[in-house]
């Protein structure tokens, strides 16, 4: 088992550093780590460590630092921009697209969105959901999960991109779709799909419907299994 991936504001300068706070509650307490073992930190913007335990405290880790490095980002972004979904749903699909590769999360307040969001607090699940799906996928760079959008923002975002439109009704494949050469953004709609106003104020800003297959997805799992597809004709699996 790869060694235990843990989040820190800034990568230590020095030979030694002390794990404190949330992440050495759960390196202590819940991961119940031990001298000698070896573990990662990350900042999540591409800066890596390579350390050992050498004592655990209290709800702290001490660790020795072996090495120090740096992963560049992919060379072609990929955004997702997530309808917002009632419940847990949302919570669910940005875990999963973080685990599967996804740069940045856009939460949209899609016209069919049954959620609602009335205070800053499902934003803060999402961005807590996109932190821990990195560390427990050993990412070095942590997604982005901006604030919540309106479509004519998102249609904005689309213009000079080359953006894609998961749409059931589509004619075209994401798996021989043009992918372009640089960025890629791709547009999921919530529970109750994408409206056709929204379809055609996307399709004006340049987007292309795209369908993974006959299978229709719910909006939770959807965005993840195009962002593996992706991954696979980026190049990145």
């Amino acid at each position: 088992m790869s060694p235990p991936l843990f989040l820190v504001s800034g990568l230590p300068s020095g030979a030694s550093f002390t794990l404190d706070g949330p992440e050495g509650h759960h390196a202590a307490t819940v991961q119940r780590l031990r001298p000698g073992e070896p573990v990662l930190l990350g900042d999540g913007r591409g800066g890596t460590a390579s350390a050992r335990v050498t004592a655990v405290g209290r709800g702290t880790v001490d660790v020795e630092i072996l090495s120090c490095g740096y992963v560049d980002p992919p060379a072609r972004r990929v955004t997702v921009v997530q309808g917002i979904a009632k419940g847990d749903r949302g919570d669910l699909a940005v875990e999963m697209m973080t685990e599967v590769g996804v740069d940045e999360i856009v939460p949209w307040r899609a016209a069919r969105s049954v959620g609602k969001w009335r205070d800053d607090k499902p934003l803060s699940r999402w961005r807590s959901a996109a932190r821990e799906a990195a560390k427990q996928s050993r990412r070095p760079w942590t997604p982005v999960v901006a604030d919540p959008e309106s479509t004519t923002q998102v249609a904005a975002r689309l213009a000079g991109v080359r953006s894609l439109v998961l749409h059931e009704e589509a004619r075209a494949r994401l798996s021989t779709v043009d992918l372009g050469d640089g960025p890629i953004l791709l547009v999921v709609g919530p529970e109750g799909g994408i409206a056709p106003e929204e379809l055609a104020a996307f399709e004006a800003a340049g987007a292309v419907p795209v369908r993974l297959g006959d299978p229709v997805l719910r909006t939770s799992t959807a965005g993840a299994a195009a962002v593996a597809a992706l991954s696979v004709r980026l190049g990145r699996w």
